[in-house]
């Protein structure tokens, strides 16, 4: 582990240095067990990729002290199973009003857009950490094929559901926001909904399975998901 003092009541714990699945699983677990065990300073928690950022009571706490008790949690959360990883599956209607950048992204990889959406759809994603605006989960890891970069100039706005890549990254906008993330698709499916528990559709450990639908399936499936 390292830690890095992220401000005055905020320490950053490090649990390794590359984006890797085994990485992402200390970081699960360290999550987990300060969840089961919260000490009294804790105020909240924040997984990222490689690292976790503690936030805590300044009154209560300082950053040699929260540090210690880390070590020592760190050691109990090496033996804690993380929980079975929940699979969700995503209807996308690609290209079109709904993928503005998806036959840009296909001509980048040297792909056909079918081929393009076959790779996209190959895969179950793992939901690494949530982000940006409540509820984006950042997904990996897209096939190297497909990887594209963000947008020189992002978009004011994009529209909720937009399915979007980001060099190996890949993503769904739960809420409508600015954004420079390259748009492939749309989902009708509402990734975040304040009066439900849990409010975001997708959590950190999830694995994620995108499925392409037709436009026609999917303004059926838009208006059953109204509320």
């Amino acid at each position: 582990m390292r830690f890095c003092a992220a401000s005055d009541q905020a320490l950053l714990v490090y649990l390794g240095e590359e984006i890797d699945y085994a990485v992402h699983e200390r970081v699960r677990k360290l999550l987990w067990q300060l969840e089961k065990e919260p000490p009294s300073w804790l105020q909240n928690l924040q997984p990222a990729y490689t690292s976790l950022m503690i936030t805590f009571d300044a009154c209560r706490a300082d950053h040699a002290e929260v540090e210690a008790a880390i070590r020592k949690l760190q050691q109990r959360a090496r033996a804690v199973r993380t929980r079975k990883s929940r699979r969700i599956e995503i209807p996308v209607c690609y290209g079109g009003e709904f993928g503005p950048d998806l036959e840009e992204v296909a001509e980048l990889c040297g792909l056909q857009t079918s081929q393009l959406i076959s790779l996209h759809t190959s895969r179950a994603y793992h939901a690494y950490f949530l982000g940006f605006v409540p509820g984006f989960a950042y997904l990996g890891d897209l096939p190297p094929e497909i990887a594209a970069p963000r947008l020189e100039t992002p978009r004011r706005n994009v529209p909720a559901g937009s399915v979007g890549i980001a060099g190996r990254q890949t993503a769904v906008y739960p809420l409508a926001s600015p954004g420079g993330w390259r748009l492939i698709g749309r989902t009708p499916k509402q990734m975040f909904r304040s009066d439900r528990r849990p409010m975001a559709t997708i959590c950190v450990g999830d694995r994620v399975k995108f499925r392409a639908i037709s436009r026609k399936e999917f303004l059926k499936m838009e208006q059953a998901c109204r509320p």
